[in-house]
């Protein structure tokens, strides 16, 4: 058997045998290894390989910082101004939810720690209102999915490392796709709460009384206008950012909100080495498996056969995104990336589509898959809140990915306003 075919046999049997992404990356890469004439020594070169990716710093910064916030009140505090700002409006908690997310995400980085985050305040405050349970968790785990396209994302901070493009570059083009998605979710949600004859917050607030509030959150509100400010003005790199946020996590949460303790000091340390462990592994066995697939030309491969049913950009972008929502269903976010970025590079370049603006998309689709059974990560979470089956926060989820996916079909077709803002604060000349 030829060996460019026993890699990608001996991968999707050990993903059906349900070992762990990194386990089967790194069995696959051995039994090729062990079939071919290179040598075993290879494997702690490539493994060691990681510890030159400086980038991936980034990611642990933000998790980090993103364990710190969640501790110190921070989210109670953003989904406070969220209320007073969308909470009277038909559906207004599940406004609230939206909106509290697209804060939070522009603070960590992920989307199932959004979810949690945002879901912890929200499912149970939509239950007691009279919200279905359903709606509640539809809305939450959809929510949550802005925590990998709205920057700062570790998807994007992966994919930019994968891939050899610019990460600060990946997250100013995500910063508008993101509010876009925001900003429809948001519609979109009012038009299910009105149907479903939900009803707004009957508290009135004053001009005063959202100063008040203002004043009293200032400081998790200028959370992501410190950290997405300091990369977009150029005055940090993301790594650095990352580092930023942590100290601003621990002043906010020992200084002013004063729920940041040694015990949930050490909690956020544990959840951050468990989180990124996860992830540098993973990395590190991809670059082994990178070695052969580019070895025997697999991405040369597959584009000339892409290519020989069409070169028209937006039929490669639909087959590519077709081909990354199935393995969404059954593969996670990152290990989507790691496994396949180098492979689809090589089409997107021959086709002329802009690597950046091809990443924004697959994180946009990946967005689809955290709510696509049978793995969908944000339905799991949105279940363990609300009590409900997969199913049940799975329909919750449906009408809101239906929207996802019509808004990813409308962006395959605009790269210019995907790289709006890269051109216009980055000089992008993609």
């Amino acid at each position: 058997m030829a060996l460019d075919w026993l890699i990608w046999i001996a991968l999707f049997v050990m993903l059906a045998l349900g070992a762990p992404i990194f386990v089967s990356l790194g069995v696959a890469s051995l039994v090729v290894l062990v079939q071919s004439e290179i040598p075993l020594s290879i494997i702690p070169v490539d493994l060691l390989k990681v510890s030159d990716m400086f980038p991936l710093l980034a990611v642990v910064g933000f998790i980090f910082a993103g364990a710190l916030m969640e501790r110190s009140g921070m989210a109670a505090q953003i989904v406070d101004i969220a209320a007073m700002i969308v909470g009277r409006v038909r559906g207004g908690l599940g406004m609230v939810t939206i909106l509290g997310c697209m804060f939070f995400a522009a603070m960590i980085g992920s989307g199932p720690g959004t979810v949690a985050a945002m879901g912890s305040l929200m499912i149970p405050s939509m239950i007691r209102k009279g919200y279905s349970r359903e709606y509640a968790a539809g809305v939450t785990a959809t929510g949550g999915t802005l925590g990998i396209l709205i920057p700062p994302s570790n998807p994007m901070i992966v994919y930019g490392v994968i891939a050899n493009v610019s990460i600060s570059t990946l997250f100013m083009a995500g910063f508008l796709p993101g509010f876009m998605v925001g900003l429809v979710l948001m519609m979109t949600t009012y038009i299910y709460a009105r149907r479903a004859g939900f009803k707004g917050s009957m508290e009135t607030q004053t001009l005063a009384d959202f100063g008040r509030a203002l004043v009293r959150n200032i400081w998790s509100l200028l959370a992501p206008v410190v950290i997405l400010g300091s990369i977009y003005a150029g005055i940090c790199t993301p790594v650095e950012a990352s580092v930023v946020a942590v100290f601003y996590a621990l002043f906010v949460g020992i200084f002013i909100t004063r729920k940041l303790n040694p015990l949930e000091f050490w909690e956020s340390i544990k959840l951050t080495n468990m989180s990124t462990a996860t992830i540098i592994i993973v990395v590190g066995v991809s670059t082994l498996f990178g070695r052969f697939i580019t070895m025997y030309q697999i991405p040369q491969k597959l584009a000339e056969l892409m290519l020989g049913f069409t070169s028209e950009p937006y039929l490669i972008l639909l087959m590519i995104g077709a081909l990354l929502f199935f393995l969404g269903m059954f593969m996670e976010t990152l290990a989507t990336i790691v496994i396949l970025a180098p492979v689809f590079m090589p089409v997107i370049t021959q086709v002329g589509i802009d690597p950046i603006f091809f990443g924004i998309i697959w994180v946009m689709v990946n967005e689809v898959a955290l709510l696509s059974p049978p793995l969908g990560v944000n339905l799991f979470i949105a279940m363990n809140l609300s009590g409900l089956s997969l199913e049940r926060v799975a329909r919750g989820a449906l009408p809101y990915m239906v929207v996802l996916i019509l808004l990813i079909l409308l962006l395959m077709n605009f790269d210019d306003l995907v790289l709006l803002i890269p051109r216009l604060l980055g000089g992008y000349a993609g």
